[in-house]
């Protein structure tokens, strides 16, 4: 199969009017595209079709009983797809869509299982993102949609990323440029008496909380049992993962860049994850600037790529400082820990 990378132009959509239909027409004919939402590039597929699901797992190579998002581009049609909208969930949707917020729900009979993971639930989110909800649009209004990457690595946040993956396993890839945010959205479990965050993301913990009231934290945001169906994407199976082996280094400072910097005299070639603020004090290795400590979504952003940039560095090993910051940082520590097998070495 060849694969076909088309640049569109968010700030001139009607200038890619035919390229956006073209899209739709191959999800509304059970194929698959690749698109730009604001947090990661997204892998699409009519949500309401159970064999243009089963093309998304083939084309990841992602586990069937890991749950799909399902992409909607109004409002008005969450009410096609859930059995009912608790007050609460109408409240988060009025506060943060569209935008990087994932809720769960009750579906309605006409979401298929093979879209659902098996579960009687659907995620659902509207994103932000101008291209995404056009294309959800022209295809038909619901777009089952996980992160466009081979299970398993760093999700993808450009068409750069996509296309290393994906050539030659689906037709088409849109190409906005690199996504704002970097990390998949923050889903919350709505089925239950309280709000539960099963992935932490861009609208944290308080974000959320100022909203509900009273939200719980989900602590198995990886399940080990492989026996556990996963209720949310992620939750269950190792993700993001470089090629080379990830180790996150925690305690003070000085003592995390001291070991750090004695792993990279060690043979091999050494992978350094860093901040401005530490960078001058790294001395060898491949060392990379995540950004700064005192603008978190500058870490979020740039995560994932730097994964990707190891993989091309063909480093050997790869240690990183930790990132447990107040707002996102949970999520970027999340995805980290992920990423490497929640192997942590603490000096403290």
């Amino acid at each position: 199969m060849q694969t076909e990378l088309i640049w569109i132009d968010r700030e001139h959509m009607s200038l890619h009017i035919h390229k956006m239909e073209q899209a739709g027409k191959i999800l509304r004919g059970g194929g698959l595209v690749a698109f730009p939402t604001e947090t990661v590039y997204g892998l699409g597929a009519d949500a309401l079709n159970e064999e243009a699901a089963r093309k998304i797992y083939e084309a990841k190579g992602r586990p069937s009983d890991n749950p799909l998002i399902v992409h909607i581009a109004d409002p008005e049609a969450l009410d096609g797809i859930v059995e009912s909208v608790p007050e609460k969930a109408a409240a988060l949707a009025a506060a943060f869509w569209p935008g990087p917020l994932t809720m769960i729900f009750h579906k309605k009979e006409c979401v298929p299982y093979g879209t659902t993971g098996g579960l009687s639930t659907v995620a659902v989110r509207m994103p932000s993102d101008e291209i995404a909800r056009e294309l959800i649009r022209q295809g038909g209004g619901y777009v089952a949609a996980p992160s466009a990457n081979v299970s398993g690595r760093p999700s993808p946040t450009t068409a750069q990323h996509v296309y290393e993956d994906m050539a030659g396993r689906i037709p088409m890839i849109l190409d906005g440029g690199p996504v704002p945010i970097g990390l998949e959205s923050t889903i919350v479990d709505l089925t239950g008496e309280r709000p539960v965050i099963l992935r932490p993301g861009y609208i944290t913990l308080d974000m959320v909380r100022s909203v509900t009231g009273e939200v719980e934290v989900d602590q198995g945001l990886i399940a080990e049992d492989s026996s556990v169906r996963p209720k949310a994407p992620g939750m269950k199976y190792r993700h993001y993962a470089p090629k080379a082996d990830l180790q996150i280094v925690e305690g003070p400072m000085e003592q995390v860049i001291s070991y750090i910097n004695e792993q990279c005299a060690a043979p091999g070639k050494t992978g350094v994850i860093c901040t401005e603020e530490t960078r001058e004090h790294y001395h060898a290795g491949d060392v990379k600037c995540i950004g700064s400590r005192r603008d978190e979504l500058s870490i979020a952003s740039h995560l994932f790529a730097i994964l990707r940039e190891f993989d091309e560095d063909q480093v050997d090993r790869i240690y990183s400082e930790s990132f447990d910051t107040p707002g996102i940082g949970q999520a970027v520590m999340n995805r980290l820990l992920k990423a490497a097998g929640h192997r942590k070495i603490d000096v403290s």
